[in-house]
């Protein structure tokens, strides 16, 4: 299943459109010529709902925020809304200011949203409980374990339930769910972390597994998740190896995505369903 939701993101190379964030930008669009589709960039409320019509899925990051990005956030959403394409929320930091998280709710409330991804602080945020976060970083409390992985299955249930939308909470161990159903991923490297944007290009990568694959979000964004995940790993070895540091790794994380096969795919990926 997932070899094939792959292979439809080569073969139908899906347009996404991005409102995303000044710092990792260009690594967002990137990454979704990597894995194979093609991105599009536009923030001006004269041109958003135009772009998004001619688009397969919207991807909406909130990294750096503005008043006018928002506002052309909300057009585009709804302009995918109406043709029914996949919508991608990327909570960034919030929790973090009373900015950020008013922001995400009034998206909740505009847009309809197929994925939101995030991590667990992140995500609370979105849940209204008001978590703490260590600036766009979860806070160490909040991190998903093995000890506390049954809570965090029923959080994302319940928070897929009141959105509407798979939720994707990315960490050590990452949950795709909806609300009858987890996908337990254990793909990834901790010096992932350590690149700046991994967690938004991952959110690219989401918006380009959805756009080919509209009628299987889920099973989209999960395998999306995987394969981000195994390329981090990937390029960690390719990086230690060649006795690199964390900006090889980044090159290397385009280079494994870019080669990123079904067959790779289906060999590496350590997904369980809950």
């Amino acid at each position: 299943m997932f070899e094939a939701i792959l292979e439809n993101v080569r073969k139908k190379t899906p347009l996404v459109h991005a409102i995303t964030n000044y710092v990792t930008v260009n690594d967002c669009a990137n990454i979704a010529l990597a894995c194979g589709g093609s991105p599009i960039m536009a923030d001006d409320g004269g041109e958003v709902e135009e772009i998004t019509s001619i688009c397969q899925a919207l991807v909406v990051n909130i990294g750096t925020l503005n008043a006018r990005t928002v506002e052309s956030m909300i057009l585009a959403g709804k302009k995918a809304n109406a043709l029914n394409h996949p919508v991608v929320l990327d909570p960034v930091g919030a929790g973090a200011s009373a900015l950020r998280t008013d922001t995400v709710h009034r998206l909740l409330k505009e847009v309809r949203f197929s994925v939101i991804r995030g991590n667990m602080s992140e995500m609370k945020a979105v849940a209204g409980s008001g978590a703490a976060t260590k600036g766009v970083d979860a806070d160490l409390k909040d991190a998903v374990t093995d000890e506390n992985l049954h809570e965090a299955i029923r959080f994302a249930k319940e928070l897929s339930r009141a959105t509407q939308a798979v939720i994707a909470i990315t960490g050590a161990i990452d949950l795709v769910a909806d609300e009858k159903k987890v996908y337990l991923v254990r793909n990834g490297h901790p010096l992932m972390s350590k690149i700046t944007g991994t967690g938004c290009m991952l959110s690219e990568v989401v918006g380009c597994y959805c756009g080919a694959n509209p009628d299987k979000i889920l099973e989209a964004t999960a395998a999306a998740v995987c394969a981000m995940g195994l390329c981090g790993e990937l390029a960690f070895e390719r990086m230690r190896k060649t006795e690199g540091g964390t900006g090889s790794l980044r090159t290397y994380l385009m280079d494994a995505m870019s080669s990123m096969s079904p067959s790779l795919l289906n060999g590496g990926m350590r997904i369980e369903t809950r």
